[in-house]
């Protein structure tokens, strides 16, 4: 919020490119190696030590020939993504590539074990470095580099508070073995995890071609705002719902139970919240990114109302998906949404930028149809049962939206904004507690949030 007031649109979409590259080669960093394992069920702690020793080693050297590669063709690169010059930002930046050999491999180990509390300490203090390190460097006029350095402390911080906190350390071991089984599973992993990339960065990767770094770091910006707030709380949510599904594959009813009340835990924040972006949008962007970005509340409403959506009835199942170690079915759906997605973004930047934003905001719900048909054939989960277990917030969520949006149009000013806001929150709530189901679920939630502050 604070940089978003002291670097212009020009400097986050410089950040956005580089952020775009590092994030690719980050995907070949990992291996997919995390997530096996997190889901694989091993026979006793030293096969996990084994496991971990090879993902890891495997891990530092895929990441430190990475480095090496964009160190060589990093002026390449950087013209091919417009942004000419900017070569020796690209190599200062994926120095956390290596760092992330270290932090992947721990996290997931904590993960494994349910043990969210060190991950939470590191993503606290993580958050803490902006504050320390990248706006002093903005305010002493760093620019972009303010960003690209602050991501590198932040990430170092993660490696050294997990590393130092785990009872897992790398020793020298290696087995072509277990490699060729871990990989054997984690190639899908590795492929979903690139679609995915494809999905999340094809339209800047649209847009930095097309357009210039201004539309960029307008549009990726706004984006990856609304990304932080929904993140706040699937953070809490999805993590740990992976990792306790995965220990409950093979108990298909109480898998189905865990997973629904998974769903409405986060449908009760996720969905009004989405809708309370948009329909206050104009507000947020003034309040989160300052007077400069005003043009991108537009961007900001309609990619938070089409995110509540997918979150919900989309990205939770693909935690379904890994769970049951079905990464392959998650990579179909993303091949699929891109096979959309792609002609779609490329026809609505002839039409201009704004024709784009909501062309690309809106087409991400032919990717929730097609995660409905999946789980319907291959997880044996149908659709109406996924609708009706939250129906009751889905209602409360559109009659808030339905009466804010009218009582926004009632008077114009800051203070009746609030009220507005106050008014919303006071409907949505109303409606949800004369149902014992949602009421129950959010003193759950309740629960949960007093036992993450004690």
């Amino acid at each position: 919020m604070i940089l978003a007031r002291l670097l212009a649109p020009e400097a986050f979409g410089v950040v956005a490119t580089v952020t775009m590259i590092v994030s690719f080669a980050d995907i070949f960093t990992d291996a997919g190696f995390q997530k096996y394992l997190i889901q694989q069920e091993f026979s006793s702690n030293d096969e996990v030590g084994q496991a971990s020793n090879v993902a890891f080693w495997t891990n530092l050297v895929i990441s430190l020939l990475l480095w090496c590669t964009i160190f060589t063709f990093n002026e390449q690169l950087a013209s091919l993504l417009g942004n000419p010059g900017l070569g020796m930002v690209l190599v200062i930046a994926s120095f956390q590539l290596p760092l992330t050999s270290f932090s992947s491999i721990q996290s997931a180990l904590f993960k494994r074990s349910l043990d969210f509390r060190i991950l939470f300490i590191a993503r606290i203090i993580s958050s803490c470095i902006p504050f320390v390190v990248t706006i002093p460097f903005a305010l002493i006029g760093f620019g972009y580099w303010a960003i690209v350095i602050g991501t590198i402390v932040s990430q170092l911080s993660t490696a050294v508070i997990l590393t130092y906190n785990s009872s897992w350390k790398p020793t020298f071991y290696f087995s072509l073995t277990v490699f060729k089984k871990m990989f054997s599973f984690s190639m899908w992993s590795l492929f979903e995890s690139i679609s995915i990339w494809l999905t999340s960065w094809v339209d800047v990767l649209l847009i930095s071609t097309v357009l210039n770094s201004h539309y960029v770091g307008l549009y990726k910006t706004s984006s990856m705002m609304v990304n932080g707030l929904m993140t706040l709380i699937t953070s809490t949510t999805v993590p740990v719902l992976f990792s306790v599904l995965s220990r409950l594959q093979n108990q298909s009813d109480i898998f189905t139970s865990v997973f629904l009340k998974a769903q409405r835990l986060v449908a009760v924040v996720v969905l009004p919240l989405g809708v309370g972006i948009y329909l206050y949008r104009d507000l947020i962007t003034l309040i989160l990114l300052g007077n400069k970005w005003i043009e991108s509340s537009d961007i900001l409403g309609q990619w938070a109302l089409t995110s509540a959506v997918t979150i919900v009835f989309g990205h939770i199942c693909s935690e379904v998906y890994r769970a049951k170690g079905l990464p392959k079915l998650s990579f179909l759906v993303q091949i699929l949404h891109l096979i959309v997605l792609v002609p779609a973004c490329i026809f609505s930047l002839h039409y201009g930028f704004w024709v784009f934003v909501y062309v690309r905001s809106w087409i991400r719900i032919q990717s929730v149809v097609v995660h409905f048909i999946i789980m319907r054939i291959k997880v044996g989960i149908i659709i109406s049962t996924i609708v009706k277990n939250t129906f009751t917030i889905c209602t409360a969520a559109f009659f808030m939206g339905v009466i804010g949006y009218i009582i926004n149009g009632l008077h114009n000013s800051t203070g009746w904004t609030f009220f507005s806001v106050s008014l919303c929150a006071i409907i949505y709530l109303g409606i949800l507690l004369l149902f014992s189901k949602t009421r129950k679920d959010i003193l759950y939630a309740i629960g949960l949030f007093k036992s993450k502050l004690s």
